[in-house]
């Protein structure tokens, strides 16, 4: 799981070098002529070098000079009368920032503006460096440094501050009704339909068109060469991103059509219309001859992932068919692929529980850089050329108002993953409350496991404000609550091999 808030801190762990402690800021720029409005630029820095304020009231409004002609690594780079209580703005170059920040503060700058053409890294030292050094210094984009020059001009002032951001953000409310919504009707409707397709023998009015889709039962074989594959793919994309993300985004669009229509189609056959079919045709599919309301439902799924896929980046409202997708996507995963044991289900919970603990948590210790491979993949990496991101997530805009957000990523994300795996343990539980009789005891208290476990993730997060393995906190809550409730019933035997069919059908 990747959920991402506004601001970070982040400990970057270069090989063997000291560690480089690095948070957003801001830095508010108007024109010194007080013509125009202020406006808010995002900023890398390091507070080792020296804090800044939370509050833009307390920040000094200081003189910007632009100095990007320089490079600031020599004292010939310092111009005529030095920098008197400004904040100077310089090019990244070659030499250390320790050099350009000492440079600027021996020739009376308040602070120092380091723009870079590059992705932004925070601006390391040493602890004497940083005991000489008393002054801030902040890395500014240089798509940012063009746009204060066209927008104020050559005359501006600016204040330099590190505004606090909410510990929560409201959009978690979303996502939390999303992924627990998603879970409990789709681990609702997947058990009713197994259940259903096993014991009750319907007649159909309109042949083989009207068949559910099949199943598939999981075997230990197949979690164990699902888990391998799911390494190799998110090594793969850690590595080759730009790549492979076009092809991620292709199966996407193909399975949310699949699933949509999967979704819709029961409603559709309600409908009292369009129940005539195509005529006789030796066509792929078509020779079937399906009703016309179910190809128009085809081509509707189609075109709405068509749309998404046109439009995935425009962040206004793309995000909101792509929540739609990805449910879809999900309801239809939880009703197709079934785990027939508890014993399946444990496996399967714990073996994905490694592998997100160890993507998210060992695999800073192994990369050059001390990303996390799993948030920088589920992210999309900053540095990625496509600027494109995966889109197996549910993604939600941040909701609050805080000037940080143009730094960060304005997303918070959760998996496809933290809501299939446990999804399928919760469809495993209803299947379960169906054979024994048991007035879905064990499917509420797996649904509200899972709740309470996705409740803990977020406050996980909003300690340690970084990227969270949601499967850490999800797995054991509804693993051990739906054995508690196993145990409890005195059921564990049967709840674990799947056994005890008794089928009730006051309860699909």
């Amino acid at each position: 799981m990747a959920v991402q808030r506004a601001r970070f801190r982040v400990w970057l762990l270069l090989h063997f070098l000291p560690q480089v402690y690095c948070e957003y800021g801001m830095v508010h720029v108007l024109s010194e002529k007080g013509s125009s409005k202020g406006k808010d630029y995002c900023i890398l820095f390091n507070s080792q070098w020296a804090h800044l304020p939370h509050d833009l009231g307390k920040a000094s409004l200081l003189q910007l000079q632009d100095q990007t002609a320089s490079v600031l690594c020599s004292p010939s780079d310092v111009p005529d009368g030095g920098f008197n209580n400004q904040i100077p703005m310089v090019m990244r170059g070659n030499c250390t920032f320790y050099e350009k920040v000492r440079l600027a503060q021996i020739n009376g700058a308040r602070g120092l503006l380091i723009v870079s053409r590059e992705r932004l890294v925070p601006p390391g030292g040493n602890r004497s460096q940083y005991e000489e050094i008393d002054i801030p210094v902040a890395l500014l984009s240089y798509t940012d440094m063009l746009d204060i020059g066209k927008s104020f001009g050559s005359s501006v002032k600016g204040a330099m501050y590190a505004p606090n951001e909410p510990v929560l953000d409201y959009n978690m409310v979303i996502i939390f009704v999303m992924a627990v919504g998603t879970v409990a009707i789709g681990g609702y409707w997947a058990g009713s339909r197994d259940v259903k397709k096993r014991y009750m023998k319907h007649k159909r009015d309109d042949g083989a068109e009207k068949h559910d889709d099949e199943t598939v039962d999981v075997t230990p074989i197949m979690i164990c060469v699902f888990v391998v594959m799911c390494c190799s793919m998110l090594v793969l994309l850690y590595f080759f991103y730009d790549h492979l993300v076009y092809v991620i985004i292709g199966i996407f669009c193909l399975a949310a059509s699949i699933g949509l229509y999967s979704c819709l189609s029961p409603f559709v056959r309600r409908f009292p219309l369009g129940k005539c079919r195509i005529p006789d045709n030796n066509l792929p599919y078509f020779h079937k001859r399906p009703q016309v309301r179910m190809l128009l439902l085809a081509v509707f799924c189609i075109s709405v992932s068509v749309v998404w896929g046109i439009f995935r980046n425009e962040d206004q409202w793309a995000w909101v068919l792509q929540d739609a997708l990805g449910i879809a996507f999900c309801l239809y995963m939880l009703k197709t692929i079934r785990l027939p044991t508890f014993k399946g289900c444990t496996l399967l919970l714990l073996v994905l529980f490694v592998y997100d603990v160890f993507f998210v948590f060992i695999t800073p210790f192994l990369t050059k850089t001390g990303e996390s491979i799993m948030v920088e993949v589920a992210a999309g990496p900053s540095d990625s050329a496509t600027h494109e991101k995966l889109p197996m997530v549910l993604k939600v805009p941040r909701l609050n108002s805080s000037p940080l957000a143009l730094c960060d990523r304005p997303f918070s994300l959760l998996g496809f993953g933290d809501i299939l795996v446990p999804g399928l343990l919760v469809a495993y539980c209803h299947r379960f409350d169906i054979q024994v009789q048991s007035s879905r005891v064990y499917f509420v208290a797996c649904t509200i496991a899972y709740g309470i476990g996705l409740l803990v993730t977020f406050v996980a997060l909003a300690l340690m404000q970084m990227g969270q393995p949601a499967l850490l906190y999800l797995v054991p809550c509804t693993l051990l609550t739906s054995f508690a409730v196993a145990l409890w019933r005195k059921e564990l035997a049967m709840f674990w091999t799947g056994s005890g069919f008794a089928v009730n059908t006051s309860l699909i």
